[in-house]
């Protein structure tokens, strides 16, 4: 999949620690309905075949919407559920091993310097997670990175850059005022008591 197809405007990450019980397939769904374009599986506490079984059934659904699938870290997920893409961090599976095992597939890095960033691209990322931009409850070891960094980061590759880390409605415009293709989301989307309703607000705001 090139990235020229791929839509990273409004990018949702998942984290089941705030569904409140919820479904997540069900939660993907709505916010997929409500404009996310794109949709990254975060599993950090289950075992391999629980990711595995859960990353199956969340491809039914983004195949079923045509949104592409991303797998965070974990690259055997990844192949084994014929994702459409891999999210690594600075501490994950090096760039250039991910591409080397998952050909023709989109690879996201996350970056928070513009070194990072540069060598990432120079790798051969298809597009950058960089953040975080404000503080946030669901990763609390993320470096912040300042819009004025992120503008920078921007103006600096030429690959699409996808801002990640305490986004919401009311600091959207500032985030896209510096030029990005797209925000990640987590509990934007993810913890509100309405997701269909808070996803189509955040699309809303974008367009």
């Amino acid at each position: 999949m090139s990235e020229g197809k791929v839509d990273y405007s409004l990018y949702l990450v998942t984290d089941r620690g705030l569904l409140g019980g919820r479904d997540l397939e069900d939660s993907i769904a709505l916010a997929i309905k409500g404009g996310v374009t794109l949709v990254q599986l975060r599993e950090k506490s289950v075992s391999t075949l629980k990711f595995l079984q859960l990353a199956r059934r969340v491809k039914e659904i983004t195949s079923r919407y045509h949104i592409p699938l991303i797998i965070n870290d974990r690259l055997d997920i990844a192949l084994a559920v014929d994702a459409d893409g891999l999210h690594v961090g600075q501490d994950d599976l090096p760039m250039l091993k991910a591409r080397e095992l998952f050909p023709n597939k989109i690879i996201g890095v996350s970056a928070s310097t513009l070194a990072e960033a540069l060598l990432a691209q120079q790798q051969g990322a298809d597009y950058l997670g960089v953040g975080a931009v404000f503080s946030t409850a669901t990763k609390t070891d993320a470096p912040e990175v300042s819009l004025d960094q992120l503008q920078l980061i921007k103006k600096s590759v030429t690959i699409p850059v996808v801002a990640i880390g305490g986004i919401k409605r009311t600091n959207l415009h500032q985030v896209m005022a510096t030029g990005i293709d797209g925000v990640a989301v987590v509990s934007a989307i993810l913890a509100q008591e309405d997701i269909l309703k808070a996803a189509k607000q955040l699309r809303e705001l974008m367009i």
